[in-house]
């Protein structure tokens, strides 16, 4: 990858995100760990990439609003330079029947996962075009690939994600820019580890690994798509799921 090549990933205080954050930086990129409503990950995630000798810096971002998202980019913009790899990591998920599930909650769920990633990409986009270099990198999610019960938004915006990561590739394939998905399974974070007992048991016994993923794992597989190494691989979706969508 280029020298000095200078990343945004949001939803990035903890799990997936902040784990993308340290691969990227120990790769040499210079990373925005973006946030919305934990400022102390955030800080945790850039005191370790900087432990490691990787330099980073906290940056506030709200991916459903125009404003936020044009205010972080010109931070890191003016900060360190122009964001030449993005990843869309944000996420928003409420379970929940559809007959009796809330439009509020429907609305959340699409304009975090599906509408900030293409708000974001689409600000992304001009810098990578004049640079004729560029990566995004989508977090979406097994759900895109299997339907879930009581996740019927939740899946529809990360099968949406996906559709926007293959629309995209072929957009700017020719200008040296790639947009790849990662889709990962059930991975130890936050979200997972207040799940009870029983609800977890049956996840990995749908797993074929028999285990749960950890967000370490799934962040390697991004760094490798931000990489030079990954320049003709544009337009995928890799499962990063112990085989359970196989």
């Amino acid at each position: 990858m280029p020298e000095a090549t200078i990343a945004l990933v949001t939803g990035a205080s903890r799990g997936i995100g902040s784990a993308a954050c340290l691969a990227l930086a120990r790769a040499g990129v210079t990373v925005g760990v973006g946030y919305r409503s934990d400022p102390e990950g955030a800080e945790e995630t850039v005191a370790k990439a900087r432990a490691d000798g990787g330099i980073a810096l906290p940056v506030a971002v709200d991916v459903r609003d125009e404003e936020s998202i044009e205010e972080a980019f010109r931070r890191v913009e003016k900060d360190v330079g122009p964001v030449r790899v993005l990843v869309n990591n944000a996420g928003y998920t409420k379970d929940g029947l559809a007959v009796k599930y809330t439009t509020e909650n429907w609305d959340a769920t699409i304009d975090t996962n599906l509408k900030g990633a293409f708000l974001c990409s689409r600000r992304a986009l001009p810098a990578m075009l004049k640079a004729r270099w560029g990566r995004i990198v989508n977090v979406a999610s097994v759900a895109a690939l299997r339907g879930n019960a009581g996740q019927a938004a939740y899946s529809a915006s990360k099968t949406g994600l996906v559709g926007l990561t293959r629309s995209l590739a072929r957009e700017v394939g020719g200008r040296g820019i790639t947009v790849n998905a990662v889709c990962p399974g059930f991975v130890e974070t936050r979200m997972t580890e207040v799940q009870r007992e029983e609800i977890r048991k049956r996840y990995v016994e749908m797993t074929p690994a028999g285990r749960f993923g950890t967000p370490e794992e799934v962040a390697a597989v991004i760094a490798f798509l931000c990489g030079s190494e990954a320049s003709y691989v544009n337009g995928s979706v890799v499962s990063v799921d112990g085989g359970l969508s196989a």
